[in-house]
């Protein structure tokens, strides 16, 4: 929010015709003693001082004024970086269904071996959950992915901000995947229509991300970064326009070498981005379909950084939504 300021200044110098006697008694105790004066015979020497004094009294008025504008000036810059701040600030979820998730995927990270490592919200948890209701997305997971040692870190509902918290607060420490599978965004667009041409929803995915990216680059210096683009929403395709953006920005930060960008938009939906039929289940999470045109793309870069997948598995065990587990007993 930007705050424009305008001062203006405007001296009257009605009271130069001020006779000496009224200018002693109104200006008495602003003017220094040499400036009162007492008869007319001094209205030169006079005005000489008025003049000096008044010429005083602009200059510390602009100095006041300008000293006004830089506070405003610095209000403003302050503003800007405190919404940008936002973008990449790390914001828990205080539910503890949430926490409760974050301590178990705290736990995940410690046991077994994780050579490829999928971070993202609920599209990506899905896949690799052990919900009972997701039975067939795990099967399809394990189809694909078995003998490269895959875990997933993926959590639904997060934001960019909720992903960086849960980084910040040790999901990759002393981890080391040699790959890391990235798609998040997603909530952040939500469903609501675009604001306008600059919806300010571009940049704010664009810095969240770029600032996981950073974080996950900090912490696995070696490991390669798969960046995925944001996948289509048919809940409200009015937000299609917003995902493209944010897709076309993210795709510059890879470099093809240590972070490599994949969209697999064109494989799941039309030129209109309308999903195909069966890609999804309610317009935005993916189905069996769906994570299967994923996984083909992940393949070959998977064999080329990896190698052929093992005979034996060794990732741990795949973890679920605390909430479910507790309605099953």
């Amino acid at each position: 929010m930007q705050i424009n300021f305008k001062s203006t200044v405007v001296l009257s110098l009605a009271a130069l015709s001020l006779s000496p006697f009224v200018l002693a008694q109104s200006d008495r105790g602003r003017f220094p003693p040499q400036v009162i004066f007492k008869g007319a015979g001094d209205h030169r020497n006079m005005m000489d001082q008025l003049g000096i004094r008044v010429a005083q009294f602009i200059k510390g008025r602009r100095l006041k004024f300008q000293g006004m504008e830089d506070k405003v000036s610095s209000l403003n810059n302050a503003s800007e970086r405190s919404e940008q701040d936002e973008a990449v600030r790390p914001v828990p979820r205080t539910d503890q269904n949430s926490m409760i998730a974050h301590k178990e995927l705290l736990e995940k990270a410690r046991k077994g071996r994780i050579d490829v490592y999928f971070l993202g919200d609920s599209i990506t948890r899905r896949w690799g959950a052990s919900d009972e209701q997701y039975r067939a997305l795990l099967e399809n997971w394990r189809l694909n992915f078995f003998g490269w040692n895959a875990a997933n870190f993926g959590w639904g509902g997060d934001t960019t901000q909720n992903i960086l918290w849960r980084l910040h607060n040790g999901e990759l420490d002393h981890v080391n995947p040699k790959v890391i599978v990235l798609m998040a965004g997603t909530n952040n667009v939500g469903n609501n229509p675009p604001a306008g041409p600059d919806d300010p929803r571009v940049a704010e995915v664009t810095r969240g991300i770029k600032a996981i990216l950073e974080f996950c680059r900090m912490k696995a210096p070696e490991a390669t970064v798969v960046l995925m683009g944001i996948t289509p929403r048919n809940d409200n395709i009015a937000v299609m326009p917003i995902i493209n953006l944010i897709n076309a920005n993210i795709a510059k930060l890879a470099d093809g070498k240590k972070i490599r960008y994949l969209n697999i938009n064109d494989r799941l939906a039309s030129k209109d981005d309308r999903l195909f039929e069966g890609m999804a289940t309610d317009g935005l999470h993916l189905d069996v379909k769906g994570y299967q045109v994923w996984a083909e793309a992940l393949k070959p870069i998977l064999k080329e950084l990896l190698g052929p997948p093992a005979k034996e598995d060794h990732a741990p065990p795949p973890t679920g939504d605390p909430s479910v587990r507790k309605q099953e007993r």
